[in-house]
C-alpha cells in the first residue's frame, strides 16, 4: 500500500514562503504519477501542481509562477515550494498519489478523482 505524509503547513502573512514536504513509499513501477491539492471547507478538492517520474509537471493557472513541485526520489520525498503566498492561498494542502500514468495532454491528470492514495493534509493559513 502507498502511504504519504504531508509536513511544513503553518500561518504566515501574505507575500511570504512555505515549503510544503510529503513523504511517501518508494515507488516500484514504471509509471506514476504525485501531485498536490488544496481544498477549503465546501468544495472540492483544486489540483494544484503534478509531477510524474519523469519530472514532467503540471501547474494551476492559480499558482503558476509562485509555486514548484519537485520530487527527491532517492529519499520518496515530494515537495511544494509556495512562495508570493496570497490570503486566497488558505487551505488544508494533500499529497496525493497513483499508480500508472493518468495524463491530461503531455502531464499527469489535475483531476483528484483520478487520485488513489492520499495523506491526511497539512493545513495553511495566509493573512493579509
Amino acid at each position: 500500500q502507498v502511504q504519504l505524509m504531508e509536513s511544513g503547513g503553518d500561518s504566515v502573512q501574505a507575500g511570504e514562503s512555505l515549503r510544503l514536504s510529503c513523504a511517501h513509499s518508494k515507488y516500484t513501477y514504471s509509471g506514476y504519477c504525485l501531485g498536490w491539492f488544496r481544498q477549503v471547507p465546501g468544495k472540492k478538492h483544486e489540483g494544484i501542481a503534478t509531477i510524474d517520474e519523469d519530472g514532467r509537471t503540471f501547474y494551476a493557472d492559480s499558482v503558476k509562477g509562485r509555486f514548484s513541485i519537485s520530487q527527491d526520489v532517492a529519499k520518496n520525498i515530494l515537495y511544494l515550494q509556495m512562495n508570493s503566498l496570497k490570503p486566497e492561498d488558505t487551505a488544508m494542502y494533500y499529497c496525493a498519489a497513483v499508480r500508472g500514468k493518468i495524463l491530461t495532454g503531455t502531464a499527469c491528470t489535475y483531476r483528484s478523482t483520478s487520485y488513489s492514495y492520499w495523506g491526511q493534509g497539512t493545513r495553511v493559513t495566509v493573512s493579509s
